[in-house]
């Protein structure tokens, strides 16, 4: 029984390192990716792409509730909080 909930729940876990993940943040106005290779997980490092400002954001994962994901940039000092497809 144990393999078989891994099996299923195996790409779930995978298919935010696989594809590109879309999103947007109210604070800012803008909108956001994290682009494949990047493994979204709680106080790991991840590069965020901000349209707005065309630049890429080193951020660390805080958490993730539902569907909005809190990080924290390293280079603003501050916490975001995005609300993801």
């Amino acid at each position: 029984m144990n393999k078989l909930f891994y099996f299923f729940l195996l790409p779930v876990f995978r298919s935010s390192f696989l594809f590109g993940w879309d999103g947007y943040d109210y604070n800012e106005g803008e909108y956001i990716e994290i682009e494949k290779g990047n493994l979204v997980r709680k106080y790991k490092d991840i590069e965020v792409y901000h349209y707005g400002d065309g630049s890429y954001h080193d951020e660390e994962v805080q958490g993730f509730y539902g569907n909005e994901l809190e990080t924290y940039d390293y280079a603003t000092g501050e916490f975001n909080y995005y609300e993801m497809d």
